[in-house]
């Protein structure tokens, strides 16, 4: 029995034109995630400045400004040096890369299509196997499906032929199927390069979950190292790659370049997958959880995720990033504490009680005055209940109680006001606390 193939069409390689015709592809895939990386984080930046979506803040203004333990200009002078070293080690990698060429495209879309061909040939033992009569099922489909007869019969098409030369001589050989060249260019084009890119993930995610474990459970390794991102408690977008330079090179862009080199990506692949895990670490550490942010739905490994690692409670716990959260799960890292609302509350309180008293305000004025206010209510409620001549007999003594409760109240405004008046500048004070 034949099982003649069509042939493999020749090609020959070029080098390829760069994307920008100004900037090579290689130097372009660095440049990529660095613009990424000041884009996104700048525009987390302006919402915090605004404070244009207050409901969705992890941390309150005053956490920022009182719960980190580094300035904002040395984390920007720290990620400046990272980028920087991740930059060179690019550049070398460059180097050492092949010049990316094309013109082989249509040769491997026919390889994969030969494959799918050669692929048939089990059709039929399968079938038999499960008790059909595939000769009397392949005639029976010829009239009015002849592919699927042709499939059936494990790939037999005898009317697909083409006219090919063939060392200078014309000959007649058999064609690829429509469809069989339909599911080769998807393989070719889609599914093969979507297995590189999470073979890519599931390398950077394995990389850096250990390595990051490590950082912890090692105490010289976090003091020497992991402990400096451990300073931003309240993490922020452009905060994301703010590390000490060796761990940066180790754990991202070491981890990222051996899942390029592993995965078998194109440059022009990499130039994706570099930029969305840029994207990805940023917004992990953006300090919002926005019910509108794609990258937040797609994975449950997202800002508020991420954020319980970096309070004091949480810090042995959720080591996964960038990507996804299997590891932490396999493992037992997963923060199991329950409902974290009244630790952030408690945070968001204390941080709030400093500021208060960096502006002259007594703190335990504002929880008296609060208390107060409850106590007015509560004989608001007694007054309800209380008999309309008893209540006639003490409308001076209510009277009084209502005016007080009034100036208290009005105290209290003042007091908001106050801060609120310093809310919109409050990110941009430096503090060392």
């Amino acid at each position: 029995m034949s099982f003649d193939l069509p042939p493999l069409p020749s090609y020959s390689l070029r080098p390829l034109p760069p994307l920008i015709s100004w900037i090579p592809d290689n130097y372009l895939t660095l440049a990529l995630p660095v613009i990424a990386y000041w884009a996104l984080s700048m525009l987390f930046h302006l919402v915090d400045v605004y404070d244009l979506f207050p409901q969705y803040r992890l941390h309150t203004p005053a956490e920022v400004l009182k719960r980190n333990h580094v300035s904002r200009w040395d984390v920007f002078r720290d990620v400046i040096i990272q980028q920087v070293i991740q930059t060179l080690f690019g550049i070398v990698l460059a180097m050492v890369d092949e010049e990316a060429t094309h013109g082989k495209e249509d040769y491997d879309i026919a390889m994969w299509a030969q494959r799918i061909r050669i692929a048939q040939r089990a059709i039929p033992f399968v079938l038999s196997g499960v008790g059909l009569n595939v000769s009397a099922l392949a005639t029976k489909l010829a009239g009015s499906h002849p592919t699927a007869a042709a499939v059936v019969a494990g790939g037999k098409y005898p009317w697909l032929v083409q006219l090919v030369v063939i060392g200078g001589h014309k000959r007649i050989v058999p064609a690829f199927a429509p469809w069989e060249m339909l599911m080769a260019k998807t393989i070719y084009w889609l599914v093969f390069p979507g297995l590189q890119f999470l073979l890519g993930i599931l390398i950077v995610d394995t990389w850096q979950y250990f390595l990051h474990r490590a950082m912890h459970q090692n105490k010289w390794l976090y003091a020497t190292f992991h402990s400096r991102h451990h300073r931003l408690y309240v993490p922020y977008a452009y905060g994301a790659l703010y590390n000490h330079p060796f761990e940066g090179f180790l754990l991202d862009t070491l981890g990222t370049g051996l899942a390029y080199l592993v995965s078998g990506m194109t440059v022009r692949q990499s130039m994706w997958f570099f930029t969305c895990s840029t994207i990805k670490t940023v917004d992990d550490h953006c300090g919002y959880s926005l019910p509108f942010d794609p990258l937040q739905l797609i994975t449950s490994n997202n800002a508020g995720y991420h954020d319980i690692h970096h309070q004091s409670w949480g810090i042995k716990t959720n080591f996964s990033q960038p990507f996804f959260t299997f590891w932490d799960r396999l493992l037992d890292t997963m923060w199991k504490g329950g409902d974290v609302s009244a630790r952030y509350e408690k945070s968001r309180r204390h941080a709030q009680q400093k500021v208060d008293r960096d502006n002259g305000i007594d703190v335990q004025l504002s929880q008296s005055n609060s208390a107060n206010t409850s106590s007015a209510s509560d004989l608001d409620e007694k007054i309800k209940m209380t008999p309309v001549s008893v209540r006639r007999s003490s409308r001076k003594k209510s009277s009084s109680i209502s005016q007080q409760s009034g100036n208290l109240k009005g105290l209290r405004n003042k007091v908001n006001e106050s801060l609120h008046g310093k809310g919109g500048n409050v990110l941009g004070v430096e503090s060392s606390h």
